[in-house]
């Protein structure tokens, strides 16, 4: 770790010896750096440097409303009516997963009761596997997949919805 040659990191009475460059910032130390000729011109009597064409750089819209910026305003300041913006998407969304997510419940909960009331249907077997090990173990991937893109395109439309109506 420390050398003995390192005269910045050797011990003395067991107390080491603060490095000298420490609290020195290397902006403090003037750098001068060689400024490099002017060109020559390219003709005789044509000035070496020809001023640029004057262009005019607009970084905003004025002629945007005012008004659209106040949402996004609200909301990056977190004011009551941007708390209440976003308090109202986050409801939207839990809303939509809890309806999805009871509806997967109650489709996955109502194939057992229905394979207990109709015992016919639970003797049937595809291929030797019987039916509701196909539909118990296997279909709900799918169907759950299914409910995940489905979720997905409502939670998106919901954002999609509120981006409009912040923007608007």
């Amino acid at each position: 770790m420390t050398s003995p040659e390192d005269p910045y990191h050797r011990l003395e009475n067991g107390v080491r010896k603060p490095d000298p460059t420490l609290g020195s910032r290397p902006e403090d130390q003037a750098v001068v750096e060689p400024v490099p000729p002017a060109p020559e011109p390219l003709r005789a009597g044509e000035p070496a440097h020809v001023r640029p064409k004057r262009e005019r750089v607009v970084l905003a819209d004025s002629r945007q409303a005012t008004g659209r910026m106040r949402g996004r305003v609200e909301l990056e300041e977190q004011t009551s009516w941007g708390k209440l913006l976003v308090r109202d998407l986050v409801k939207v969304q839990l809303r939509t997963a809890v309806l999805l997510a009871v509806f997967v419940l109650v489709v996955l909960g109502v194939l057992p009761v229905l394979f207990y009331l109709l015992p016919a249907v639970s003797r049937c077997t595809v291929i030797g596997i019987p039916i509701p090990w196909i539909v118990l173990g296997l279909l709900p991937f799918p169907f759950l997949f299914a409910i995940g893109i489905w979720y997905n395109r409502l939670a998106e439309r919901h954002e999609r919805d509120f981006v409009d109506m912040i923007e608007n």
